[in-house]
């Protein structure tokens, strides 16, 4: 046998084995994934979307804890809508018309939010402002009566007393835990008048200013839907505890919503509640918007003083019209908004330290607080 030969046919006979161990090997993995037990391991759990050990994410716990809770409204109220009276005259009819008012019966829809056992609601204003009647659909499905306990046309809030006994209060969230930016919040109420509905969002600002929504600024603004008739629902967190009462939308499908935070919504009825109505500080003063400072002083910062009430504080204390105000109580002022909101707050009957400037020569003044007028809508 030639050499050749001989080492041609051993590595042929390598060849063969290492195929045979190749195919062997292949056929052994396939053997274990199929038949996992005969090879001493356990099967293979099937394979699972991720998530919480618990199952899907679901809020349910917090719209069952909460949506007892809210109610829907239904209030009647007289409009006085013109109307065009044509004189009988051919000649009259084309050339004069007289508009007069006709009265009208008008119907509105809302929500509401218990908030005592013993049946008191808050609600936004302006769903039951000028209300001869109010009615309210439970969530056992009963329908009530409900009266008006008080009104701040100023939060554009309202508190009424629904008649009748069971109620389900809600459970405010706490506020030694604000809302941040980024937190779940649902929104409860009737849209639409189609029945108790539920929306879902995050947090997508807070403190923001909407002057014309209210006098006193300070909203959450979500992406959960609010529509016509979730005004003075609940928006409520993933606890299903009451963060804010929604008020409005930016606009349709615009997915800015806009709600009045608990923590003010319960100063309003607190005071609602101890003496009928509720109480600012007031010194006398409006404030000019930003864009009216900007056109007077592009470079100005502070509030500028826009008006001076004819014998109120600030009138007494000698401010006028165009002072540049900076600080309150030695804390710096931010905006409009900021002062406005930390007026009211101040004590009647108390002392205010205002700082500012007048044509650039810095002042301080004490002026009186009193108590702002009314709005007795």
């Amino acid at each position: 046998m030639k050499p050749d030969s001989a080492r041609h046919r051993v590595l042929e006979w390598i060849e063969f084995v290492f195929r045979f161990a190749i195919v062997g090997l292949a056929l052994a993995f396939v053997a274990s994934v199929l038949w996992p037990e005969r090879f001493g391991r356990p099967a293979a759990a099937p394979a699972t979307v991720a998530g919480p050990a618990s199952g899907p994410v679901s809020y349910r716990d917090a719209v069952a804890r909460a949506a007892p809770s809210v109610v829907n409204l239904y209030s009647t109220r007289i409009v006085a809508n013109p109307a065009w009276r044509i004189f009988a005259d051919p000649l009259t009819q084309r050339s004069v018309q007289v508009p007069t008012l006709r009265p009208e019966l008008r119907q509105s829809i809302g929500s509401g939010v218990i908030v005592s056992p013993d049946g008191l609601v808050l609600t936004n204003f302006h769903v039951i402002a000028d209300a001869r009647e109010i009615l309210v659909g439970l969530h056992d499905g009963r329908i009530t009566s409900a009266t008006v306990v008080g009104t701040d046309a100023e939060t554009d809030l309202a508190v009424l007393r629904i008649e009748g006994s069971g109620f389900t209060p809600v459970r405010f969230a706490d506020p030694a835990h604000p809302l941040a930016v980024g937190d779940v919040v649902l929104a409860i109420g009737n849209p639409f008048r189609i029945g108790q509905t539920v929306t879902h969002g995050i947090v997508s600002a807070t403190g923001r200013d909407q002057p014309t929504l209210s006098r006193y600024e300070d909203f959450i603004q979500t992406d959960a839907a609010i529509n016509t008739g979730n005004s003075g629902g609940a928006l409520v967190n993933a606890a299903g505890e009451l963060v804010g009462i929604n008020t409005a939308q930016f606009g349709p499908g615009l997915g800015i919503n806009f709600a009045i935070p608990a923590t003010a919504a319960k100063r309003v009825l607190d005071e609602i509640l101890a003496r009928g109505y509720v109480q600012r500080g007031w010194l006398g003063l409006e404030y000019a918007t930003r864009a009216e400072a900007a056109a007077w002083d592009p470079a100005a910062r502070g509030v500028h003083v826009g008006g001076v009430a004819p014998g109120g504080p600030a009138d007494a204390a000698g401010l006028r019209v165009g002072d540049v105000l900076l600080a309150l109580d030695a804390t710096p002022i931010a905006d409009e908004a900021d002062l406005r909101n930390r007026e009211a707050a101040l004590p009647v009957g108390g002392q205010a330290r205002l700082g500012g400037s007048r044509n650039g020569v810095p002042f301080e003044v004490e002026v009186a607080v009193g108590e702002r007028p009314r709005d007795r809508r």
